[in-house]
C-alpha cells in the first residue's frame, strides 16, 4: 500500500469524481482509476460504487476513508513544521449549501487562495441536511451550514452571519403595493419554498402553524435560484435568505412583502469535527472566513 494511492483514494473521496480527483492531483484520470482498483484488489474490498452516472463511497469505503484521515492528517502536520504558512501546500476540502456557495464563500475562497496559492481547494456542493455527515465520514474538513444556531457534541460550531429570511414577490404580484399585510392575505396564495427536511423550510411551517395558518399551498424546489425565478415570473411568493434575493429587489424585480416571520433565526454557521487535527491550512481558511465574513455582516 503506497502513500500516494492513499493521498489519491482521499481525493476521490473528496471530489466522488476520476476525472475531477485527476485534475487536482495533476494526474491522467488512467492513471486514478489504476490507483484506485490496486488499492483495492490489495484491500479485497470494492471501496468506490458506480450507482448510474454517480459514484458513491462503499460501507467498506467510508471505514477506511475514516481511518487513512488520521495517517494523513499527520503527514500534513509533518509538512507544515518545514514550510511556514506563507507557503502551505496541500489539500483543503469544503462543503456548504448552494446558497452559502453563490453568496457567502466567493470573497471567502478569494482571499484564501491570494494568501496561500499552493493549497489546492476542492468545494463540493452539498444539501443542508447532509453536511455534518461529511465531517463525520471524513469527506469534507470544514463545512458552512444555514441553520438555527447548532449544538452538536462532536463537531465544533461557529456562527458567522445571522441571515434575515423574507417573503419576496414580483411588482405585479396582488400583495406587493400592499403597506400592511394581515393572516388572511395569505389564503389561497402559492408559496414557493425549498423542500421538506431543509432545515429553514422547517422554520417557516413552524412559524406559519403558529400564526393560524396550516392550509398553504406549496411548490417545492431544490434550488434556491429557481424559487426566485419563479418569482420573478410572478409563480407564487418565494421564501428565502434576503441575500439570495438583494440584486433583484434593487433592480425592481422582486418586492419584499411587508411581513416579519416571527422566531426564525438562522445563522451561517462553520463547523469541523471536533477531532481533526486542526492543521495550518484549516486554520488559516477558519481565520479567513471570520475575516471576510464579519466584514460582510458589518456592511
Amino acid at each position: 500500500m503506497e502513500l500516494r494511492q492513499l493521498i489519491t483514494f482521499r481525493t476521490v473521496a473528496s471530489t466522488l469524481n476520476f476525472s475531477r480527483a485527476a485534475e487536482v492531483l495533476n494526474y491522467v484520470p488512467s492513471n486514478v482509476t489504476m490507483q484506485i482498483k490496486a488499492l483495492e484488489d490489495e484491500l479485497g474490498v470494492r471501496l468506490f460504487d458506480r450507482l448510474g452516472k454517480q459514484l458513491v463511497l462503499t460501507t467498506a469505503g467510508k471505514r477506511f476513508l475514516t481511518h487513512i484521515q488520521g495517517v494523513l492528517d499527520k503527514l500534513d502536520e509533518a509538512r507544515g513544521v518545514v514550510h511556514d504558512n506563507e507557503n502551505l501546500t496541500g489539500t483543503l476540502t469544503v462543503s456548504a449549501n448552494e446558497v452559502i456557495c453563490a453568496y457567502r464563500l466567493p470573497a471567502v475562497f478569494q482571499r484564501f487562495r491570494s494568501q496561500h496559492p499552493g493549497v489546492r481547494l476542492i468545494f463540493r456542493s452539498v444539501p443542508n441536511q447532509e453536511l455534518k455527515q461529511t465531517l463525520f465520514e471524513g469527506t469534507a474538513d470544514i463545512v458552512f451550514m444555514l441553520d438555527e444556531p447548532i449544538r452538536s457534541s462532536g463537531l465544533a460550531v461557529e456562527p458567522l452571519v445571522e441571515e434575515t429570511f423574507r417573503l419576496f414577490a414580483a411588482p405585479d404580484h396582488p400583495l406587493a403595493k400592499r403597506t400592511v399585510l394581515q393572516l388572511e392575505d395569505f389564503h389561497g396564495q402559492v408559496f414557493l419554498t425549498n423542500e421538506k427536511g431543509c432545515p429553514y423550510r422547517t422554520m417557516f411551517d413552524r412559524s406559519f402553524e403558529k400564526e393560524g395558518i396550516d392550509s398553504i399551498t406549496y411548490l417545492e424546489f431544490q434550488s434556491a435560484e429557481a424559487i426566485k425565478q419563479c418569482a420573478i415570473s410572478g409563480i407564487g411568493i418565494a421564501f428565502l435568505p434576503e441575500i439570495v434575493a438583494k440584486a433583484e429587489v434593487e433592480r425592481g424585480e422582486l418586492v419584499a412583502l411587508p411581513w416579519q416571520i416571527p422566531d426564525l433565526h438562522v445563522y451561517t454557521q462553520m463547523s469541523w469535527h471536533k477531532d481533526k487535527w486542526l492543521s495550518p491550512i484549516i486554520l488559516s481558511f477558519i481565520e479567513a472566513a471570520r475575516e471576510i465574513l464579519a466584514i460582510e455582516e458589518e456592511d
